[in-house]
């Protein structure tokens, strides 16, 4: 699918995504912060991605990790630097929770730890009840595999 809006694209169409852009930003995030390109490329080949363009260069990212039946977890959303402002992120957010494949859905999850303010607008709240909910959290992860190679 594609999304037009001025000088900008919005595309599902992952052989457009330039991985090496993604895994750049996403290992300078608090989240994914030295994440190596193969995990990079196997979590794109697995899940609904979200590539934001001006012309052929890319300047943001979305990946909604989904069984497209009852459940989504967004994900790895990005607006490069030097594009904020401008009301991308919340054209990308219109964009995801439109999507033909995410309507229907029983559940949507993410995380955040500074951004509650934009996906509040798109119908996240704060766990109902979080006494249900478990993880597993492994911090660090790929600070620690690439020590381990």
């Amino acid at each position: 699918m594609n999304w037009q809006k001025d000088k900008f694209a919005i595309d599902t169409d992952k052989s457009k995504l330039d991985t090496a852009y993604i895994r750049g930003k996403l290992a300078a995030t608090y989240w994914a912060e030295d994440i190596p390109l193969s995990i990079v490329e196997r979590s794109i080949e697995n899940s609904l991605c979200f590539g934001v363009y001006v012309g052929a260069q890319q300047i943001g990212f979305a990946r909604m990790i989904t069984d497209k039946a009852s459940f989504a977890y967004l994900c790895d959303v990005f607006i490069d630097e030097d594009y904020r402002g401008q009301g991308l992120s919340k054209w990308l957010m219109s964009a995801i929770m439109g999507h033909p494949d995410l309507q229907g859905l029983r559940r949507f999850m993410l995380a955040t730890r500074d951004a509650h303010g934009l996906y509040r607008q798109y119908g996240f709240n704060e766990l109902v009840a979080p006494e249900r909910w478990m993880e597993i959290s492994v911090p660090g992860i790929y600070k620690k595999m690439k020590t381990q190679q």
